[in-house]
């Protein structure tokens, strides 16, 4: 079998074999395939695409070229999440020890940020002493014990989908949604949950802006899921507006600790009740949405979820005295507001321009290597449909020091769009994808 056989053949739009993508990607890996055959076989697949076939066998074939893990051991039926991400997305935050207070086993990979600001990882490190580098033998009693664990991803987890995207982001070959679906879904299958929820994030912040293209990539993904065996649902979510008020990393922890006491963002909570919802239909903990909804609400009024935080918190070695007393967070030395220069209805707030704004002032990270200041951030006072005067705060800058601060101001009050109508609130939950939409 030869590599230059099998991009002539995806060239004239002809279906790979299962054995053609096993030995494509097992060969790249090794090394055996140069990156300039890889390259044209990556653009020849953005050109003619992939059936649902060949893209479950490329998921699979990436999932095969590393370790997988074996949770077999975890009693229950265990669920996995994942967000296509976003600006302010702490969602696993509060629905990890959400879900896990109501009896379902979460067993999560998760990684650093790679932009705006940091990720899951990044942000559970807030909490002083926090461990995401335990044993496997850790990671499965503590599921076992308290229902929940989160560990780094290894670099040994699906390394093909590494090398592979790579070479895809500096090929012009990043878009093509049989690719997205698969480098994502590969990583996710292999956790071995027993089901898995997602959610793909839409709009100005977001990767992919438009609903169209949100909803094909949720529904490539879920029919991988379910292809492969997993009870797979998805929920487009809105990313046209940072999620809640806090972007920066301690912000957004403090801001998932307050949702747990009941006192989150609107937004932020239907997004969390709304996965959460999918992921306990998908456990069989629940027959309906209502009741869902209701467990939820029961488990926040009663401290359940709050303290299975901080025994999650502690289980890995963190601090959990932050849990109960959020003061303890660093705050950044420098508090700056961001003036409105007009009065009116906030319309629109570019997502991307906050994020990047957050990344200026050190809470994302450009390379892999960089250090983020989990001190700063911004806290949005407005959002969309809300009425400002002129003189008021939009946000709050909070700030390692006095450098750049002007732009990094005019950047945040130039994200802000604002008009003499007030615009329809819309809902943040878009879509929900499940096996009978993918069925229609």
């Amino acid at each position: 079998m030869r590599m230059y056989d099998l991009i002539v053949k995806k060239k004239h739009g002809r279906e790979l074999s299962t054995g053609e993508i096993r030995f494509m990607i097992e060969k790249y890996t090794d090394g055996t395939i140069p990156d300039y055959q890889m390259s044209s076989m990556l653009m020849a697949i953005c050109f003619c695409g992939m059936s649902k076939r060949e893209t479950l066998d490329l998921t699979l074939a990436m999932r095969d070229s590393g370790d997988v893990m074996d949770l077999s051991k975890i009693r229950g039926i265990k669920v996995d999440k994942h967000s296509t991400g976003g600006v302010g997305d702490k969602t696993t935050l509060a629905l990890a020890p959400l879900v896990a207070s109501l009896g379902v086993p979460v067993a999560k990979m998760a990684g650093r940020g790679l932009g705006y600001t940091g990720g899951t990882i990044d942000k559970l490190e807030c909490f002083p002493g926090f461990d995401t580098g335990i044993s496997e033998e850790t990671f499965l009693s503590n599921v076992n014990r308290i229902g929940i664990a989160v560990a780094g991803q290894t670099k040994s987890l699906a390394p093909a989908d590494k090398k592979l995207y790579a070479l895809r982001d500096v090929t012009g070959t990043v878009d093509e949604l049989s690719l997205i679906a698969s480098s994502i879904m590969s990583k996710k299958l292999c956790s071995r949950s027993d089901a898995i929820v997602l959610d793909v994030k839409t709009g100005s912040g977001a990767f992919m802006k438009q609903m169209d293209d949100a909803c094909a990539l949720a529904e490539q993904m879920v029919a991988i899921g379910i292809m492969a065996g997993k009870k797979t649902m998805a929920a487009i979510t809105d990313m046209d507006q940072p999620l809640g008020f806090a972007v920066g990393n301690s912000l957004e922890v403090m801001e998932a600790i307050e949702t747990l006491k009941g006192n989150g963002p609107t937004d932020f909570k239907q997004v969390v009740f709304a996965l959460g919802t999918l992921m306990l239909l998908a456990a069989k903990r629940v027959q309906s949405e209502e009741e869902a909804a209701a467990l939820m609400d029961e488990a926040i009024k009663d401290g359940r979820a709050l303290r299975k935080l901080a025994e999650f918190v502690r289980a890995q070695g963190g601090d959990d005295t932050y849990v109960f007393n959020p003061s303890k967070f660093p705050k950044a030395p420098v508090t700056v507001p961001v003036i409105a220069e007009k009065s009116g209805y906030v319309t629109r707030i570019q997502a991307e321009n906050i994020g990047a704004a957050c990344m200026t002032l050190g809470g994302g990270r450009m390379t892999k290597d960089a250090q983020i200041d989990r001190s700063v951030g911004i806290l949005l006072k407005k959002k969309n449909s809300d009425l400002v005067k002129k003189g008021e705060p939009l946000a709050y800058l909070y700030a390692a020091g006095e450098r750049d601060l002007d732009i990094i101001i005019q950047n945040i009050r130039d994200a802000y769009e604002i008009g003499n109508e007030k615009p329809v609130r819309t809902d943040v939950v878009k879509k929900i994808i499940t096996e009978d939409v993918i069925s229609e």
